[in-house]
């Protein structure tokens, strides 16, 4: 690739999980979930600049993340390796999502790793072996690969796009990190919650929207049953993923934002509103 090829720059967008049910656990250790997944426009950014050489390199690698265990590193690898290209990449990040947040950072930006470079690598790998990539990598890759609010299943990827409302949301996050695997081992968590079907889950409210994780991170951490207290004094509000993020919907900006602004006198918070297509899709105008 020539060195004069400009470097380009990708949002990867968080997600909220709308619903959570946990349904059951596979002989694998693996859970079967039952998920909405509604993207929104809070975004890390990746820009990738091609190299004249085949290294992989980030330039701002995350605290306590080995070089080579980043999923950025982790998804160029594994590009290169299933399309035997020989272009390196390097790669800066502008971070705002919180790791171990619940809104899927790492996921998405593996996501926008696999997307971007299949488009500046000009490799033409379909969205279908991306996300089948994507999943070797984490169970949320998928749904950013392919860029769409969806309803998903199996360990979430299962996917069949949907369109949800697009409310305002705050999004808090309490200070505190969640261990994903120490959620989904505890003994107490509910994994038998009954399926529904996509078109019951569709309708919203109670008892459907709900998030079975929430009841033990809420005891295992504190500080998230006392965040998650006071926003559902403003509005119906849950835990998305294993947290620690939670969020509550909201008719307008202004309302959304005023709620916003008295959280952020205790904990760190967002305004974002929610999508329906990844800004991610939108920047390469797929």
């Amino acid at each position: 690739m020539p060195a004069t090829t400009p470097a380009l720059t990708l949002p990867a967008p968080a997600k909220l999980n709308r619903m959570l049910h946990i349904v059951g656990r596979r002989q694998d250790g693996y859970h079967e979930l039952q998920t909405l997944f509604q993207l929104i426009d809070l975004c890390d950014y990746l820009t990738f600049t091609p190299r004249n050489d085949s290294a992989v390199t980030l330039s701002n690698a995350l605290s306590g993340v080995a070089h080579d265990d980043n999923l950025i590193v982790r998804a160029a690898h594994l590009l290169q390796q299933t399309s035997g290209t020989h272009q390196g990449v390097s790669v800066a990040i502008e971070k705002h999502l919180p790791m171990g947040g619940g809104l899927g950072g790492g996921s998405s930006n593996a996501a926008t790793t696999l997307v971007g470079l299949n488009h500046l690598w000009q490799l033409g790998l379909s969205n279908a072996t991306l996300a089948e990539l994507g999943l070797t990598l984490g169970a949320d890759v998928p749904v950013f690969v392919h860029g769409h609010s969806a309803w998903a299943e199996g360990v979430g990827e299962k996917l069949t796009s949907v369109m949800l409302d697009t409310p305002w949301f705050v999004v808090i996050h309490p200070g505190v990190s969640v261990s994903t695997p120490a959620i989904f081992q505890d003994p107490e968590l509910t994994r038998d919650s009954l399926p529904i079907t996509m078109a019951r889950a569709l309708q919203g409210g109670a008892p459907e929207w709900r998030n079975d994780c929430e009841a033990i991170v809420k005891k295992r951490y504190p500080p998230i049953a006392e965040a998650l207290d006071w926003l559902t004094q403003h509005a119906p509000s849950r835990l998305t993923g294993t947290g620690a993020c939670l969020f509550a919907a909201f008719d307008s900006q202004q309302a959304a934002q005023a709620v916003a602004h008295m959280a952020g006198q205790h904990w760190h918070s967002w305004v974002a509103r929610g999508l329906n297509t990844s800004p991610l899709q939108d920047a390469l105008g797929r």
